[in-house]
């Protein structure tokens, strides 16, 4: 697993401040005329340069959380002290920003961090996720980032604040890692094993192979894997921190460990990020991992079904016709539209075996999704309104972007088969729509359930708020607050 930054809480001490190697982090509010302890240490030391970066006009206009540099400051041993604009009563997201910036500039040399005032759990959850590298595939890795060390009033207390929010960083880095790594590393084989893992942190874990998947008439999940040499499986994760007999909330996920479309292959240029196409899966055992981390009091199932999707004499065709799980047949068209064959049966499966109180399946299934949001919101599609505005205010409290998108009946006309009772696609027209339409057939009647494209947010181009260019980890924790919020036990 990529390094995790283990942050250090120390006691206030600015007499420190002056022979501090490496960066020290300080916080101003443009318009007082006072400094916290360290921060006023720093501008006695530097002869009023802090003081000078806070009036200038430049400072005033960051944003909440943004930050300049002093660099090479005098009369200190720091390499820079950055500056950090925060209200006098910052809110999450201002904090979150805040320790975005620290952890974009952490390096080898290491960061202090002057956590005078406020609550610092914000702080450190942004500063580890932006921290995060990966590096698993190189000869030659990165140096190891230098110490992350937080200064407050009591140092015990803001450690005890921070203990969830380091569980969750850990457990996005664990989805991103996932994400991030190469098919021919991560297979359904190593990918069951690293859950298989878990159960040193308290979750029960069960697989399911070939065979099993057989007998219980998984024909829409098994077919994507014919033409792969990487057995398919579905694992079943289970966290039990709420009551015995509670409903539990489950989460399901695609798991393409790598889609070339099957016969229906796709164009070679950019298939080498399908590596991404198990997306929701890595999200899954994300959300797993935090939960159990963290110890949360709440009953959640997440179930993967991990596939590979090749061309291969056994590879299945357009045109075949499969029978899911739930009985239905399904003509397959395109044999590209994979991930929900995937997710009827794990789906279908999870409803029937665990009676769950809501059900919310993630996936990377659609391009016509990156088409209608870019890669800044996931879509959210729902049969219940209380669900799908869980889901979105939860995203929007973390700061990961989602939109709800309709669903219809009229739209199920695009998917209506010739010769089977389904067909797995409706061509080009509203493709997020219909794929959402597919996958709610596998809904049994009277259950809460929401499906979350991810295709435009799972891996990106660039850095985002949280991340560095590659594998984001979107959604775990947007969902460990919505468990936090909706399902957990007080």
């Amino acid at each position: 697993m990529s390094r995790l930054l283990s942050p250090i809480f120390s006691a206030t001490d600015p007499e420190r401040i002056a022979t501090q190697p490496g960066r020290i982090a300080v916080f101003a509010t443009p318009g007082s005329s006072r400094f916290a302890s360290v921060a006023q240490r720093v501008n006695r030391l530097t002869r009023g340069a802090l003081r000078r970066l806070v009036d200038s006009e430049a400072f005033d206009k960051l944003k909440p959380g943004a930050a300049m540099d002093l660099t090479w400051p005098a009369g200190m041993e720091a390499e820079a002290v950055q500056v950090i604009r925060m209200e006098r009563k910052p809110d999450a997201e201002a904090l979150r920003r805040a320790g975005v910036a620290i952890g974009k500039a952490h390096g080898k040399t290491g960061t202090l961090v002057a956590a005078e005032g406020f609550d610092p759990a914000p702080l450190v959850l942004g500063a580890l996720l932006r921290a995060y590298r990966y590096d698993a595939q190189k000869s030659a890795p990165e140096a190891e980032a230098g110490p992350f060390e937080l200064m407050a009033k009591d140092p015990e207390a803001a450690q005890a604040a921070c203990t969830d929010a380091v569980a969750l960083a850990d457990a996005v880095h664990f989805t991103r890692d996932l994400v991030n790594a190469p098919a021919n590393i991560l297979t359904t084989e190593t990918f069951a094993a690293q859950i298989e893992e878990m159960r040193d942190i308290g979750l029960e874990v069960e697989v399911l192979d070939e065979p099993a998947m057989e007998k219980l008439g998984m024909g829409a999940l098994l077919g994507v894997g014919y033409g792969s040499e990487c057995p398919s499986k579905l694992v079943i994760m289970r966290w039990q921190g709420g009551a015995a007999d509670a409903a539990p909330l489950a989460v399901v996920g695609k798991g393409v460990m790598f889609d070339t479309g099957g016969i229906s292959i796709k164009p070679s240029a950019g298939m080498e990020d399908m590596t991404m196409d198990m997306g929701g899966s890595a999200v899954t055992a994300g959300l797993m991992r935090a939960l159990a981390l963290r110890k949360a009091r709440a009953n959640v199932v997440g179930v993967v079904g991990l596939v590979e999707n090749m061309p291969d004499g056994r590879a299945q065709r357009p045109g075949d016709v499969v029978r899911s799980m739930k009985g239905d047949t399904i003509e397959v068209i395109n044999t590209d539209a994979e991930g929900r064959l995937v997710l009827a049966d794990a789906m279908w499966y999870t409803a029937d075996r665990f009676k769950p109180a809501a059900m919310i399946d993630l996936a990377t299934l659609t391009g016509a999704m990156i088409v209608a949001l870019g890669h800044e919101k996931a879509g959210v599609f729902a049969n219940d309104d209380t669900l799908a505005d869980g889901i979105l205010k939860a995203a929007a409290s973390t700061g990961e972007g989602a939109w709800r998108m309709p669903l219809d009946p009229a739209y199920d006309k695009l998917i209506k088969s010739r010769i089977a009772d389904v067909k797995n696609v409706g061509g080009r027209t509203a493709g997020s729509i219909t794929a959402a339409q597919f996958l709610q057939r596998f809904v049994p009647e009277g259950t809460p359930w929401a499906h979350i494209d991810i295709a435009g947010v799972a891996l990106v181009k660039e850095d985002t708020a949280f991340a560095p260019k590659g594998a984001t980890g979107w959604g775990v924790m947007a969902l460990d607050a919505l468990v936090r919020t909706r399902f957990e036990e007080s």
